[in-house]
């Protein structure tokens, strides 16, 4: 093997064992965790995550998986909409608040969060899926024009 791509295996394989890729969600037998530890305001980022099923009549299980893991990003969605309301501004007002008096960053708000990276998706035995959204607050903080406290 030339130096380059032993070079390059090794930088993968040591992200792939532990870059600090987002936590599983699930059991080992791929159900939902009981108690899900979520710390969504992260130093540089804002973490939520969305459980989502489909109607099991479905034909395919493509089809179950498709469906689940598309609600689970809208719920993540919804989830994070919800946590960027509640950021405080510098000034102390919230997010929430500016958006109330203007439309026009409400919709760049809703806009940037259905933008944010999906991290990772995560399938349950049963084909429902677990999604973990982040959204980097500068690129949050650029959107609007502002500075979060």
């Amino acid at each position: 093997m030339p130096k380059n791509e032993a070079w390059v295996l090794a930088v993968v394989t040591l992200c792939a064992a532990g870059c600090g890729g987002p936590q599983s969600r699930l059991t080992r037998q791929r159900m939902v965790q009981n108690t899900i530890d979520q710390r969504p305001d992260r130093a540089r980022y804002i973490e939520s995550i969305g459980i989502g099923a489909s109607d099991p009549a479905l034909k395919t299980e493509t089809q179950r998986k498709a469906l689940a893991r598309d609600a689970a990003i809208v719920k993540a969605q919804y989830e994070m909409l919800a946590m960027v309301k509640g950021v405080q501004l510098e000034g102390g007002v919230t997010v929430d608040r500016a958006m109330e008096k203007d439309s026009n960053l409400e919709a760049r708000v809703r806009e940037t969060i259905k933008g944010a990276e999906i991290l990772k998706s995560e399938f349950t035995a049963d084909n429902g899926c677990v999604v973990t959204l982040r959204l980097p607050k500068k690129r949050l903080e650029s959107m609007m024009g502002v500075r979060f406290r």
